[in-house]
């Protein structure tokens, strides 16, 4: 498998992408993954139900089970000539929106990573990283990009500013976080508990390099109707995150050690137990002025556990960071001047539409 198709598929978003962009091209693979995913989803039959019903009102018989197999010869044999940037936009989109990291993997994701169907995906993924799309995904942080405010043009703000403050402020929390949960969370690592599993600061200013597409790549939407693209200019110095590589030797350099406050939500969403560690980003500001996570890196490692020391047992993941995002750790970066963009997304419709 060749090296960049092998990244891809390490990444659970990755992953997911290419499953999501093989159901959109064909139908008979969407009901193979629709009944192999409820069966393999950790909710199945609870907070996850399949109802059937025939035209007299009867549950019908139940229809023969694709196999995992059936499902891997659909998606190998599949036609890439009928991908488009299009398409591999809206699996990326879906592929972000279907993150979670305070819960276990949907039966999606899990069913992305059985390793028959991890291996028939490398056809998906060979098409993909051939498109233009894709090659746009390890593009650095230019320095005009777009801020979002998720509110309409009759509200407007300014952007968000004091970073230090900001910055001083999540860092008390984060400790005092940890000694909380170290004193009141239950040992038991199945234990149903949770709480904080971001590992980064929401408070700060972030911005984004795309728009419209910027709107639609955001983990745990709350299905923001409005939207306010304020374009911004920043600069100094720019961390990127498109390799495993970068966000490790940022966790050596300024670690946080967050193991109680994050160890059972990460816990379900990895499998792993063990200690964990986020950048410390109020000191990692002293260093940087901002990070920028490229597509590529959030696809190959937003929810994957990252060995950070072996010989001290960390790890990390990187969660809650949407693609192609920079947060700003200090005040290095300026409204630009240009005219803002007022976006609305009606209910019920997926596409946004520039207003005025």
């Amino acid at each position: 498998m060749e090296p960049h198709i092998e990244q891809l598929l390490n990444g659970p978003r990755g992953r997911r992408l290419c499953l999501e962009l093989a159901m959109e091209m064909d139908q008979d693979i969407r009901i193979a993954v629709f009944h192999l995913g409820y069966d393999l989803d950790p909710g199945a039959g609870r907070s996850r139900r399949m109802l059937t019903m025939s035209p007299s009102g009867e549950a019908p018989p139940p229809p023969p089970e694709p196999t995992v197999n059936e499902l891997a010869a659909l998606i190998t044999s599949l036609d890439l000539k009928g991908i488009t940037n299009e398409l591999v936009q809206k699996a990326l989109e879906r592929a972000v929106d279907t993150a979670r990291y305070w819960q276990e993997p949907d039966g999606e994701d899990v069913l992305a990573a059985v390793s028959e169907i991890r291996s028939a995906l490398a056809h998906v993924a060979n098409g993909v990283l051939r498109t233009p799309a894709a090659e746009s995904w390890t593009r650095e942080a230019e320095v005009r990009q777009w801020s979002i405010d998720w509110r309409s043009a009759e509200d407007p703000a300014p952007l968000s500013g004091n970073p230090r403050q900001k910055l001083a402020e999540w860092a008390r929390n984060q400790r005092a976080g940890e000694v909380r949960a170290a004193r009141e969370r239950r040992a038991d690592i199945r234990a149903n508990v949770g709480g904080e599993w971001w590992s980064i600061p929401h408070n700060l200013m972030q911005s984004t390099g795309q728009i419209p597409q910027g709107l639609d790549l955001v983990e745990d939407s709350l299905g923001w109707e409005n939207a306010t693209a304020i374009p911004v200019a920043g600069t100094g110095q720019i961390l990127e995150i498109g390799t495993a590589a970068d966000w490790i030797q940022l966790c050596r350099e300024f670690p946080l050690n967050v193991t109680a406050s994050r160890r059972h939500d990460w816990f379900r969403t990895t499998g792993r137990d063990g200690r964990w560690v986020i950048p410390d980003w109020e000191k990692a500001s002293s260093r940087w002025d901002a990070v920028h996570l490229t597509v590529a890196g959030y696809l190959h490692l937003a929810g994957h556990a990252l060995e950070v020391d072996p010989a001290e047992g960390t790890a990390s993941v990187i969660a809650g960071w949407n693609p192609d995002t920079t947060f700003w750790l200090n005040d290095v970066v300026r409204e630009s001047g240009e005219p803002r963009q007022h976006w609305l997304r009606p209910h019920n419709q997926d596409e946004w539409t520039l207003q005025g």
